[in-house]
């Protein structure tokens, strides 16, 4: 007898096989082959195309992964992990964790052996698994191969905007399989497999601090199964979840965190990083979508069909309805975390929708690895095609970083403080090797220091008066600043380099 299920049910078990149509007939032998075979192509094409176009389109220009390969470095050097802050001058000697030190080691381990092509390949790699993922947990809602494949690629293009060298990486990806795994279980009731979680958690707590939109699902789950044992007309849920392990396994995950070099002190700073007030309006990571780019759109798209497919259940879906407005509200506030609404929503498109003739997925166990292992070797391939190689990288990187302007202090080292642009203080950290005025550290450094930065920066009322600046004995701006063209006329001042990207000041001795 077929089991129905509602749609728009995350819980719903898409892959069960239908009962065959009358009057068709199943290809079967060569014909069967062939298609298993075209289709393990499509999804080499699949897992591949994203990380080629991050490739072809996007350089190393993310401002903040200098001060992670710095802090890397420092880790290795003194074989311990940083307590207190010592890369910007203002904030010298305050305690400071480096929460991603894992993944500040294994990047700066790929820089060590690759150059600059090891932050692509550390992106690549990261974004052919995050795509993998994404159809693997699709595919498991979804049994009409083309509905699949589409969606991957719908969620993979609302994610491109985040694929850089970033520790988030690491957290769209185990989201993605935390939930695939909590998903299953919720649909078979077995959760042996969610014993896999702790483990993910363990390394997810060393590795970003986002781990806790993770714990946030798991408590979701938790919540749903213990109305549902207690008030099953409240749920009205498939989940066949039973509180009891749901609980065991959720405080186990909440244990494993706690396995990091910084204890309770992590769960601090992941609570001052969600409540410091003004930073969302100051750095563009942080600030709400702005709607300005087809992806932008593509993901609203994504989302109000999403919740059209919850509409169309026509009864209360507790873990659905609540993990859906809980991406929404932190997707819509801060386009950083929009890949938790894209997830979201495909998850439950692909359990969704429901079409009378499908494309069945003929991959197996065996060709899903081999389409897997094609796609970073198309990957690596590309490189030479696309010409990513370490000259190429460094050029790209000199039209958005002062690569020539730091070359110029290293040899006549004007002696500080350093006073700079807030974009440009972990390239600095990373490169000159001198305490910066400011960095992307916008945890560490407070709302007030980062809007006077930028008050300064752009020359508002008062900016002569910024204790930093006037203390400075190095100025290295942007030339487009407004701040650079009120130096070039200001007496304590002198330009001592300019190019087409930067311009360096002195002051001059001051007399008596």
């Amino acid at each position: 007898m077929p089991v129905q299920t509602e749609p728009g049910s995350l819980a719903a078990s898409s892959r069960l096989e239908a009962a065959p149509r009358h009057g068709r007939r199943q290809p079967e032998g060569a014909a069967a082959r062939s298609e298993a075979i075209a289709q393990a192509i499509v999804l080499s094409l699949v897992y591949c195309i994203p990380a080629i176009f991050w490739a072809r389109t996007n350089g190393i220009h993310d401002p903040d992964i200098w001060w992670h390969l710095r802090t890397g470095q420092w880790i290795l050097q003194h074989h311990a992990l940083p307590r207190i802050d010592s890369f910007c001058s203002l904030t010298a000697g305050k305690p400071w964790q480096a929460y991603s030190w894992l993944f500040e080691l294994l990047v700066f381990q790929l820089y060590n052996s690759f150059g600059l092509v090891g932050l692509v390949l550390y992106t690549c790699g990261l974004t052919v698994a995050i795509t993998a993922a994404l159809h693997h947990l699709v595919r498991q809602l979804q049994r009409d191969f083309s509905i699949a494949v589409l969606l991957t690629l719908v969620g993979a293009m609302c994610l491109s905007q985040l694929y850089s060298p970033r520790p988030w990486l690491f957290t769209i990806l185990f989201f993605v399989v935390e939930l695939d795994l909590l998903l299953q279980a919720r649909r078979t009731g077995r959760t042996r497999m969610l014993l896999l979680l702790p483990i993910l958690f363990a390394l997810w707590a060393n590795l970003h601090i986002q781990f806790i939109n993770g714990l946030v699902v798991l408590f979701l789950a938790l919540g749903e199964a213990v109305v549902n044992r207690y008030v099953p007309r409240v749920a009205n849920s498939e989940s066949r979840l039973r509180p009891l392990p749901v609980l065991w396994v959720t405080l186990g995950c909440l244990a494993a965190t706690f396995l990091n070099p910084y204890g309770v002190q992590l769960y601090r700073a992941a609570f001052e990083l969600a409540t410091q007030p003004g930073v969302a309006d100051l750095i563009g990571e942080l600030k709400a979508i702005p709607f300005r780019r087809p992806e932008d759109f593509l993901l609203l798209l994504l989302a109000m069909s999403a919740c059209a497919a919850l509409a169309r259940a026509r009864r209360t879906m507790l873990f659905e309805t609540a993990l859906f407005v809980y991406a929404a509200l932190l997707s819509f506030r801060s386009q950083r975390d929009l890949w938790l609404l894209a997830i979201v929503s495909v998850a439950m498109l692909a359990a969704g929708i429901s079409i009378g003739k499908t494309a069945v997925d003929r991959t197996t166990a065996l060709t899903r690895p081999l389409a897997l292992l094609a796609a970073i070797l198309a990957v690596v391939a590309s490189f030479r095609v696309l010409h990513v190689d370490n000259p190429n990288l460094r050029t790209q990187l000199e039209v958005t970083m002062p690569v020539q302007a730091v070359e110029f202090l290293r040899q006549k080292q004007y002696p500080g403080p350093l006073y700079n642009d807030f974009n440009w203080g972990g390239y600095l950290i990373w490169n000159l090797r001198v305490p910066v005025s400011i960095d992307g550290r916008a945890a560490l450094q407070g709302t007030e220091h980062i809007q006077q930065s930028v008050n300064t920066i752009s020359a508002q009322p008062g900016w002569a008066d910024d204790p930093q600046l006037k203390q400075a004995g190095v100025v290295l701006l942007p030339v487009s600043d407004p701040l650079a063209q009120m130096l070039a006329l200001d007496a304590r001042f002198r330009q001592v380099y300019r190019d087409k990207l930067a311009v360096v000041f002195v002051s001059r001795p001051r007399t008596r």
